[in-house]
């Protein structure tokens, strides 16, 4: 039988030793991949993109919820709202026809509420500051006798980055319904 050989006691092999020095490799690799994929992910342009829609949805929802809004009772704040708002060439409309339709919303006294149901961005250019959003709202008329009325539609609106925010720059009715006909 061969004889395995001694070991003299201050060489004996530590399985302690050798388990820690493992789990600390181990530990050392997995930090470093989990900081590799951290800094890939910080720095992805798909992660700037996708917030970037995200602003773009919420101020395009907020803004065509405000242009859907206005009461006669704080017709100036509402008006104000609606500039604020908005920007370029729609802005310039809601400004130069404000005075005009302000003595409409009084002689109706009426209180428009509108809340958004869902919207969607259907385009973004993020280099050039563009963005189209689709959104569907509940508008509620309040007539001056009581009588209420709601309606929901769709809005296609056009926004475009100013220098603090995403405005609205175009609004329209969005087609509701009917598909494309057989010719």
């Amino acid at each position: 039988m061969p004889r395995t050989p001694r070991v003299p006691a201050g060489r004996r092999p530590r399985p302690l030793t050798a388990l820690s020095l493992a789990l600390a490799l181990c530990a050392a690799g997995f930090a470093a991949w989990a900081g590799e994929d951290w800094y890939e992910a910080a720095h992805d342009d798909r992660s700037a993109y996708a917030a970037e829609r995200d602003e773009a949805l919420a101020a395009g929802e907020q803004a065509v919820q405000n242009l859907n809004t206005l009461d006669h009772r704080d017709l100036d704040h509402g008006l104000d709202l609606w500039e604020s708002s908005t920007t370029g060439e729609l802005r310039e409309q809601l400004a130069s026809g404000r005075k005009q339709f302000a003595e409409q919303v009084k002689a109706a006294k009426t209180v428009t509420t509108a809340r958004v149901l869902s919207g969607a961005v259907t385009e973004l250019d993020d280099r050039a500051g563009r963005a189209r959003v689709l959104v569907a709202l509940r508008v509620t008329v309040k007539a001056s006798d009581g009588a209420k009325t709601e309606k929901d539609s769709r809005m296609f609106g056009e926004l475009t980055r100013t220098k603090s925010q995403w405005r609205l720059s175009a609004l329209g009715q969005a087609p509701v319904g009917g598909g494309a006909s057989a010719g």
